[in-house]
């Protein structure tokens, strides 16, 4: 993968960034998203944020090697800590971390986002956190797309602010409206995954020499949730 071939996921983050945009990529690694996207003319102007040296010298240097350096800064910076008043950045995108890093970091510096009208997040693991944070911060849930590579499934959430986002119940949070409605097949692939891992752990708890009662109940109603959405998508 490079700028000029991004990888599936990144991609499909890509899409979903608004043309004319003042982008801020968190966690970055090689810049290669918001490079991508300046070279295609759909931002106007980027930050590339890191946290970590080395990929921090490796986005400075994939900016500079494209002759980008006065429309994206690179800046090593904690999280949204990497955004100044005077980017004005209106789009946010956090894409391959878990969801709790990515609502912690979104939670931390929340008074950094203020100008930003679109995120665009993807969560490795941990998508209702996500999706919470969204509704409870101003956030509505447009659209999200699954896709699958490399053996992973990856959910691409996308929100645009609002004073009042749809107040979701847990099941939405858990699956994901959007991806709930169109219950493509990489969706019900993942939930007869994560329903078969489920089963097996159950199993291997119930067996114990001193079965945790608590577990076995949060288990079986897991199940129980997960069956009962593959079974109203017709998997």
């Amino acid at each position: 993968m490079d700028a000029d071939h991004l990888s599936q996921r990144l991609a499909t983050v890509a899409s979903y960034v608004p043309q004319g945009a003042r982008l801020a990529d968190i966690g970055t690694d090689h810049a290669y998203l918001p490079v991508n996207l300046a070279k295609r003319g759909i931002i106007t102007s980027g930050v590339a944020g890191e946290v970590v040296p080395g990929p921090f010298k490796n986005a400075a240097h994939e900016i500079k090697k494209e002759n980008l350096d006065e429309r994206i800064i690179a800046r090593l910076a904690n999280g949204l800590q990497a955004i100044e008043p005077t980017d004005k950045i209106d789009t946010v995108a956090i894409a391959g971390m878990g969801g709790s890093l990515i609502t912690q970091i979104l939670t931390q510096d929340f008074d950094r986002l203020t100008g930003v009208q679109r995120l665009i997040l993807q969560p490795n693991v941990g998508e209702a956190n996500v999706r919470q944070f969204l509704m409870t911060h101003g956030f509505q849930l447009v659209t999200e797309e699954i896709v699958s590579e490399d053996g992973h499934d990856y959910e691409i959430l996308v929100a645009d602010r609002q004073a009042n986002p749809t107040q979701y119940g847990q099941e939405d949070l858990h699956f994901g409206p959007y991806l709930l409605a169109a219950h493509s097949a990489i969706f019900i692939a993942k939930w007869q995954r994560e329903l078969a891992r489920t089963e097996a752990v159950l199993q291997q708890v119930a067996t114990a020499n001193e079965v945790p009662v608590a577990k076995v109940a949060e288990l079986q109603a897991k199940i129980s949730e997960i069956k009962e959405v593959l079974q109203r998508v017709g998997a």
